[in-house]
């Protein structure tokens, strides 16, 4: 693969003085600060053979431009942080500088108010989703039914980048039907059975027992290893209708002084379906135990079992047979399917959808001849009883009050669609798809200005539990208490951290923040890093998840993102951590020794798998993570003509090397001074998270004795690994723990980056260059008490910037 190198047209000597030829300079630049830019920068800066590829004399002020304001804004980054000019070259008096910064400022604010805030932002795919579901009781899985949502950087919620097309438009009819339709579906569920099948029953069993499973006199059939194929595929315990199941497993460890650990999923023969994993669990030595969860379930699935951690020791199996075998296995006495169960939830939405209307079979000619027959809504007056009904969805859907004016278009379709000759059910179906794709639904209104209690009740909901207001946030909001009472606005904040809803904000927040969106966007090399399994990634992306989670709920300080005296680890992320005393599926939270390695985002195994790519690392590509993702900082493009670097994957060079060259150009160094130093000092960390001092290589190299699962590894080891590096502030760290502890120390700018992306999520805009001095004012609101996480929060949550738009 090969790795962009991200320098700047803009990081180089030259940012301070972008205003010698441009329009500013011309119009509003005084004489002496012209004198001053072409004093420090003209001469590198101009003609075909501009350092860096800029030619001063294109560069204009027109700072409606996005592209020119963030060009200007780069000058303004590198001045105030004394990047520029460079320190081997004249250096202007402080008087000058802030002469420019002064002036810069004033421009960029004043261009920035104008146009942040104008966006009208609808709701993405997440979004539309849980708002369909919770509104109308549903349980729809929407997300893929809709177009992609384009991303602003990390986040998909930003409104800029949310367009609208005719195909969307098409998509969002075709799920308000499908919305209709389960609701009114469940006028007759389905009758809920409870099925009870063992493996030893199954055509698999009649195949495999006495070869690779064993049948125990108790009737349990017991596996010893993780199974590929013959599978764990249940096809007794299968789904006919989709709904809430519970599934109950039943069996213990057998030959094992500790639990075991497996799999519990589902599988279809359909192609491109989703195949769940519901989680892992553990049965324990000695008396059956029973493991129960719920879950929902799509028609014709089966329930599949895998057990984790278990190899054929020694190839006992295959040389011997199985009947004398003493390794431990997991027994599995029977699985039992329950469902589909009643459903509560939907209750709530044929309520709300139904009104006054009797829903009622329509008897047809000739009987329905055991099918579910079609039905009709039957109502004293349905033209009165379609306009409640309209009322009252739209008071809910429309995240504000409305009167009958508002909805009266669709009272009219309604009229409309029976005049045409609709049944009724019909009718109402057409007037309820039309509002559930109106913009009052699909979109986020919000004024200009302060915003109302009702909009300030939808920012907050659609931030901290991504779905609509729920009915005690709406009467907060319809008292006024919610605006005009602090107390109240913070007691519903905290209401929500608290609410099983606040786990779809950490899940969206966190996943488009760090990136774990593409946590299988690769897969590791298996000659590689044999280690790396379904159950480690599933454990990378909970433990990252709940560890954020605890960085609100406990108002931990801001330093923990970086550095923190525990983790979140269940028994297989502590064995991948070498860290002792960790036992079962479940994560939890661990004290970490002292020394250890661990503790923090950056070495957790879901960011150093998300900032690889499966086979190397690489300084450049993690550099840039760290300043866009942990200090808010955005890495700025290479210049023009400037090829990227080429992993050595033999193993015979490092990327450190090889980047000793390209740092050395005039285009490249300033830039690269800000990203490789923190990519170096995880390079202590591969791929998949394992610490390692030297690196792993598919070719030259030493070769290392050692098994996983029972098989001898492939790789070799390479060149050491040097973690080193200097920082551009001069600092100089020698390993991984040296740049952390730095790093952690810079706690305010560790707090503006936090508060940065809270906001920018939270509001669904991007922060500029006039939310500056607001967002360091929130920061410094939390200092005297260690920047806490959910202080954070809460004064995000308090300011300007998310109470107006």
């Amino acid at each position: 693969m090969k790795f962009t190198n991200p320098c700047s047209l803009f990081s180089l000597p030259l940012l301070a003085c972008l205003a010698i030829t441009s329009d500013i300079a011309a119009a509003d630049v005084s004489l002496p600060r012209a004198q001053l830019f072409s004093k420090y920068c003209h001469d590198c800066h101009q003609g075909e053979n501009s350092e860096g590829g800029l030619d001063l004399s294109a560069v204009q002020e027109d700072l409606s431009d996005p592209r020119w304001f963030a060009k200007w804004e780069r000058i303004y980054d590198r001045i105030a942080s004394g990047e520029m000019p460079p320190q081997e070259a004249a250096q202007p008096t402080e008087a000058e500088r802030t002469a420019v910064l002064d002036e810069l400022r004033d421009k960029l604010t004043a261009a920035h108010q104008r146009s942040k805030g104008t966006v009208l932002r609808r709701l993405n795919r997440s979004e539309y989703e849980n708002t369909i579901n919770d509104l109308l009781g549903t349980r729809l899985k929407l997300v893929n039914q809709l177009p992609a949502d384009a991303k602003s950087h990390e986040f998909e919620n930003v409104g800029e980048a949310l367009g609208t097309s005719m195909v969307q438009v098409q998509r969002y009819l075709d799920c308000a039907m499908l919305a209709w339709d389960e609701v009114l579906a469940s006028h007759m569920p389905p009758e809920s059975k409870v099925t009870r099948a063992s493996y030893a029953d199954t055509r698999g069993g009649e195949q495999w027992l006495g070869k690779v499973w064993l049948k125990r006199d108790d009737g349990a059939v017991v596996f010893f290893r993780e199974l590929g194929y013959p599978t764990g595929m249940l096809r007794e315990a299968n789904t006919r209708f989709t709904g809430n199941y519970k599934i109950r497993v039943t069996g213990y460890a057998f030959q094992s002084e500790k639990p075991i650990t497996f799999a519990l999923g589902a599988t279809s023969f359909a192609r491109g379906v989703e195949m769940p994993t519901f989680g892992y669990f553990s049965l324990a030595p000695g008396e059956p135990q029973t493991v129960e969860i719920t879950a929902r379930l799509d028609a014709n699935y089966m329930i599949e079992i895998t057990p984790q951690g278990l190899i054929d020791e020694g190839n006992f199996i295959r040389q011997n047979g199985i009947a004398d075998y003493r390794g431990p296995g997991l027994a599995i006495l029977h699985v039992e399917l329950e469902g589909p169960l009643a459903d509560e939830q939907i209750a709530r939405g044929r309520a709300l959808l139904l009104g006054d209307f009797e829903q009622q079979p329509i008897v047809q000619r000739g009987g329905n001849r055991g099918r579910t027959p079609p039905t009709n809504l039957i109502a004293e007056n349905p033209s009165e009883a379609a306009r409640k009904v309209l009322l009252r969805l739209g008071n809910e859907a429309f995240r504000r009050p409305v009167v009958a004016a508002d909805v009266e278009p669709f009272a009219k379709l309604f009229d409309a669609q029976v005049a045409a000759g609709s049944n009724h059910q019909e009718a109402l179906k057409t007037a309820v798809v039309a509002l559930l794709c109106s913009p009052d639904f699909l979109f986020l209104e919000e004024s200009s200005g302060q915003l109302n209690s009702h909009q300030l009740a939808a920012r907050i909901s659609y931030f901290l539990a991504r779905t609509l207001p729920d009915a005690e946030l709406r009467r907060a909001a319809n008292s006024g208490e919610l605006l005009g009472d602090p107390k109240v606005s913070r007691a519903q904040i905290d209401r929500l951290l608290a609410s099983e809803a606040f786990d779809r904000c950490i899940a969206d927040f966190t996943d488009a923040w760090l990136n774990l969106r593409d946590l299988e966007f690769t897969n590791p090399d298996a000659a590689l890093y044999p280690e790396h399994d379904r159950y480690l990634q599933w454990s990378m992306r909970e433990e990252t998840r709940l560890f954020v989670r605890a960085l609100f709920r406990e108002n931990l300080p801001v330093r923990h993102l970086v550095k923190s005296d525990f983790a979140m680890l269940n028994e297989r992320l502590a064995e991948h951590y070498e860290i002792e005393g960790v036992a079962g599926p479940d994560l939890r939270r661990v004290a970490l020794p002292p020394g250890s390695l661990r503790g923090g985002v950056l070495t957790q195994a879901s960011v150093l798998k998300v900032s690889a790519n499966g086979t190397n690392t690489s300084p450049v590509v993690r550099g840039v993570y760290v300043m866009e993702r942990i200090l808010a900082q955005h890495a700025p493009p290479p210049p023009p003509g400037i090829p990227g670097v080429e992993p050595d994957i033999r193993g015979s060079t490092t990327l450190r090397e090889l980047l000793a060259k390209h740092r050395d150009s005039d285009n490249c160094r300033a830039c690269h001074a800000q990203i490789d130093p923190p990519g170096f000092a995880l390079e202590s960390f591969d791929p998949i998270g394992n610490y390692r001092e030297r690196f792993r290589s598919i070719g030259d190299g030493e070769r290392v004795s050692r098994e996983v699962r029972g098989q001898k590894v492939r790789y070799k080891l390479g060149p050491p690994v040097d973690a080193s590096g200097e920082l551009a502030s001069g600092e100089k760290f020698a390993s991984y723990p040296e740049f952390r502890d730095q790093l952690a120390a810079r706690e305010f700018d560790l707090a503006v980056a936090l508060v940065t992306k809270l906001l920018t999520f939270a509001t669904g805009r991007e922060m500029g260059f006039s939310d500056r001095a607001e967002i360091r004012s929130i920061a410094m609101q939390t200092q005297d008490d260690g920047y806490g996480a959910r202080d954070l929060l809460h004064a995000a949550l308090a300011s300007k910037i998310f109470r107006s738009k």
